[in-house]
């Protein structure tokens, strides 16, 4: 019997698509702008849903498929029910939503507090079963919405959002700030002083503080974006609770991944970087093997 199959991390603005066997290897994969925004602005609705799968299977082969991300948001093919947390692997196979017998939906999850994901948990519970983190660990995913979960024995144990990349966006395209901000964000001396400043909690005064400092020459003007992101970042990473010898797993792209490391080292922990793909593929054949045993149970 050939274990082959689709999977689609399908976010707002983008999808990444793979051809899987069912040991995991990416036999094919592409990346596209198809995202269920762009979905949605072309008439949106299921048949819109049905016939994006419809393309990918003529591109990757007629096998079933398993979907994750905004796809099961009211934005896309199906509203999927969260599963809320703690949750394992196998809870949120069994969570599934079935579009038909070979096309199904990853449910997302949420946080009892108050916190909702769809997508990021397939990372999660991949990077473990990968063996790309332990079982008990803290993994932070940075990005336009920063999520931070506690894993405990392979579960989401538990998860909260920041708002940290979104924040930095609107500050550099709609705020007070915004001329100020047009400078490089790297690691580096300005980045560094924006995270000590961070320590201090302070952290709307911090940031009317980046056009002061400008306008006082006490900053280059150059350097306000990094120290703002630095600001940001570091707000984040305290938050979390990182402190002296915690040890966080960060998905994260090689430019995010960069700046968190550097935040957190300065906050005295210690960040892994794991390949966020990687993870995602773990995942969903963690995910794919229990239909399957599922499907045998039945």
């Amino acid at each position: 019997m050939d274990d082959r199959f689709i999977a689609v991390d399908w976010g707002t603005t983008n999808r990444r698509c793979y051809l899987l066997d069912g040991a995991g290897t990416v036999i094919e994969t592409f990346r596209d702008d198809r995202g269920v925004l762009a979905v949605g602005q072309q008439g949106g609705g299921p048949e819109a849903f049905a016939a994006e799968v419809a393309a990918i299977r003529a591109r990757l082969g007629d096998w079933p498929l398993v979907a994750a991300g905004m796809v099961g948001s009211q934005r896309g093919w199906a509203l999927v029910p969260y599963l809320s947390c703690p949750a394992s692997g196998g809870q949120v196979a069994g969570a599934l939503h079935a579009i038909d017998a070979r096309t199904w939906i990853v449910p997302g999850l949420s946080d009892p507090r108050g916190d909702v994901m769809r997508g990021e948990e397939v990372q999660l519970l991949g990077a473990v079963a990968a063996g790309l983190a332990p079982p008990d660990a803290l993994l932070c995913q940075p990005g336009t919405h920063c999520k931070w979960a506690r894993m405990e024995g392979g579960a989401v144990a538990s998860f909260f959002t920041s708002m940290t990349g979104e924040m930095f966006a609107l500050l550099r395209g709609h705020s007070l700030l915004a001329e100020f901000l047009n400078g490089p964000v790297a690691d580096g001396p300005a980045f560094r002083a924006g995270v000590d400043a961070s320590a201090d909690g302070a952290l709307l005064k911090a940031l009317f503080g980046v056009r002061a400092s400008a306008l006082l020459g006490l900053r280059a003007v150059g350097d306000s974006a990094a120290y703002a992101s630095g600001l940001l970042i570091g707000s984040d990473v305290r938050g979390a609770g990182v402190g002296a010898g915690r040890e966080v797993h960060l998905l994260a792209d090689p430019v995010l991944g960069a700046l968190y490391t550097a935040a957190i080292a300065q906050c005295g922990g210690r960040s892994h970087l794991i390949d966020s793909h990687a993870a995602f593929v773990a995942g969903i054949v963690q995910i794919r093997t229990q239909i399957w045993s599922l499907a045998r149970d039945c």
